[in-house]
């Protein structure tokens, strides 16, 4: 089959387009024929080696899949060739097929087309448990939301309004403002010119926000987290901008603010059920046309690279998928 290759941890110029042995299935595994991954800022860092998870070389990235089974292990029970699964494989999505524990399985309807189910659990699941079972948004609150233009920003703009917040998104273009403004947020801060602190005052009547979800770090962070209001819980979703704030702990104390840091993909270890739960509720959503991803681009497999820079230099609008024919 052919696959994107890292030979060795470093820069993008190390993914390489290679044609290796096909997977297999074991006892409790299934091989999927793979027609779309999604591209998430993960895949950057464990092209780095700075991933929480270390893949042993060479690997592919990519852990977001979705696709039809085409093969299955002599013990699994609950699949069979041909069924169309999404699937976290932790690694090894930029390929053409890709072995995983039936456990990893969800099985879709033909409502969702592959290019929606691939970038569908990571960025869906991370701002629905982040804002639900870690933050408890209440309908009514005040969510500001940075980084509302990308894969996982959007989609915290799209469940928070979903569960009755207020929102505020902040983004560096009028056009992912635009986009979260359609996706459900009453106001938008361009951050490129505008003070985060002093707008999100301002649409609050001087309350401040009651919860701050912040995949980007940097300034951004320090403005918004200087705007929140007494209790409020701020969720560290990531570092986008390359910058890792440093966190003033006098003010927590101060506001009785919470600090709550969010790895989705530690769940897969210790909680499972909470991501499988997480799942399910997303994809009924989905089928009653509640939310719907944002593809902004599509890229083939030869193209991964671009795929990825795509994302890191932030250019792209929501999800950015690569499809496998």
């Amino acid at each position: 089959m052919k696959a994107m290759i890292v030979q060795e941890y470093g820069p993008l110029e190390n993914l390489k387009l290679e044609t290796v042995q096909d997977p297999k299935a074991n006892e409790h595994s299934v091989v999927i024929d793979i027609k779309a991954c999604a591209v998430n800022f993960g895949d950057i860092l464990m092209i780095e080696g700075t991933y929480q998870v270390k893949p042993p070389l060479p690997f592919s990235p990519g852990l977001e899949v979705a696709g039809i089974i085409s093969e299955v292990g002599e013990k699994v029970t609950e699949w069979k060739v041909g069924d169309r699964v999404q699937a976290i494989t932790n690694w090894g999505g930029f390929a053409e097929k890709v072995a995983v524990a039936e456990s990893a399985l969800i099985a879709l309807s033909d409502k969702i087309s592959f290019a929606d189910a691939a970038a569908f659990v990571v960025a869906y699941g991370t701002s629905h448990v982040a804002l639900d079972y870690r933050a408890h948004l209440k309908k009514g609150e005040w969510l500001v939301v940075n980084g509302a233009g990308g894969g996982v920003g959007l989609t915290a703009v799209e469940i928070g309004a979903l569960m009755g917040a207020r929102v505020i998104a902040t983004a560096g273009s009028e056009e992912k403002l635009a986009l979260a403004r359609e996706k459900g947020a009453e106001f938008t801060i361009n951050y490129t010119h505008e003070n985060v602190r002093d707008k999100i005052k301002e649409f609050t009547n001087g309350k401040g926000a009651n919860v701050v979800y912040d995949p980007v770090g940097g300034d951004v962070f320090k403005q918004s987290f200087r705007a929140m209001a007494p209790e409020g819980r701020m969720i560290i979703i990531g570092f986008a901008s390359g910058e890792v704030p440093q966190i003033p702990a006098n003010h927590l104390l101060v506001k009785n603010i919470e600090l709550i840091g969010f790895y989705w993909g530690a769940y897969k270890q210790f909680k499972p059920e909470i991501l499988k739960n997480s799942a399910h509720k997303l994809f009924q959503w989905y089928e009653e046309g509640k939310i719907c991803p944002h593809i902004g681009e599509t890229f083939p497999l030869e193209k991964t690279a671009d795929a990825i820079r795509a994302l890191r230099n932030r250019t792209s609008l929501g999800k950015v998928i690569v499809t496998i024919p």
